[in-house]
């Protein structure tokens, strides 16, 4: 598991690591928002390892050691207006830097598993590069529709408020937006958690870099009729108490996807609980193997 350095095309640069057998069936990984690649736990990868798959995690651009385009994002307000700046990138541009991961691995198609964010950039993948898509799991995201999938009113200002520079109360303050986005039944080990936040502040602090990739999703436009035209082995997952993307999110996107299969997980919120994991990689290789 040795961490590499992949150009993407267009000025990006992936940072990704491959977990499994080289010659085992590749399943791509995609992080959510703020997040870096290491946000898949190792031992959940694995668990996928073990069940077949070559795994491959990356850190998409804007997040750990891939590129960090260098604009000023606006304030909450001003995205929350539609005020965006003209350089900024979108999600179909982050889609195609994955597309891009698979063109230097030399991997012509993939099963693509994506968490929040990652399941916005998972669709685009799916919708405008259908061929490289064997299969997909979209986690805890959404359609892009803006009367589902909604946000707590407490959840923006928690998430775009600046994280500390310090690296104890960065450390500490993650781990209370951990336990904010936290289901009411499923654990999760507190101890492996922040350690993951440790490793996250180690390998690259940018505090802007979250709020340029939270742009891209409130500038994406609403993707619940591309998805009809997908014809791709689908399963959509989702915790019903999700304070970030609310559960109709899930239910939209498995009833806009031909033939999508929703399995929802009582009590997980926005989060990848260890208590969830067994089920999670169940449903994942379940779908995968409709692709065959």
């Amino acid at each position: 598991m040795t961490e590499q350095i992949a150009d993407v095309g267009r000025g990006i640069s992936l940072a990704y690591e491959r977990i499994g057998d080289a010659g085992a069936e590749p399943l791509v990984l995609v992080a959510g928002l703020g997040q870096q690649l290491h946000s898949w736990p190792d031992a959940f990868c694995a668990h996928l390892a073990g069940r077949g798959y070559e795994v491959i995690r990356f850190d998409n651009r804007d997040a750990g050691r891939s590129t960090h385009p260098r604009f000023r994002p606006p304030s909450l307000p001003g995205m929350l207006a539609g005020r965006f700046p003209a350089q900024q990138y979108d999600l179909t541009d982050m889609a195609a830097d994955t597309a891009g991961l698979l063109d230097a691995l030399a991997i012509d198609s993939a099963h693509v598993v994506g968490v929040s964010m990652g399941g916005f950039i998972g669709q685009l993948l799916a919708i405008h590069h259908p061929r490289r898509v064997r299969s997909l799991a979209s986690i805890m995201s959404s359609t892009g529709a803006r009367d589902v999938g909604g946000m707590r009113p407490e959840m923006g200002p928690l998430l775009m408020t600046p994280p500390p520079a310090q690296r104890h109360a960065y450390i500490e303050s993650r781990l209370e937006v951990a336990r904010r986005l936290a289901g009411t039944r499923l654990r999760t080990d507190e101890a492996r958690l922040g350690a993951s936040i440790a490793r996250a502040y180690d390998r690259c602090f940018d505090p802007r870099a979250a709020a340029r990739q939270f742009q891209a999703i409130l500038s994406a436009p609403d993707r619940t009729a591309a998805l009809g035209a997908l014809r791709v082995p689908v399963v959509v997952i989702h915790g019903t108490d999700d304070p970030l993307i609310d559960v109709s999110g899930g239910e939209a996107t498995a009833r806009a996807i031909p033939g999508a299969r929703l399995v929802l997980i009582p009590g997980m919120g926005h989060d990848l609980p260890d208590e969830a994991w067994d089920r999670l990689i169940s449903a994942i290789g379940a779908n995968a193997a409709r692709a065959a």
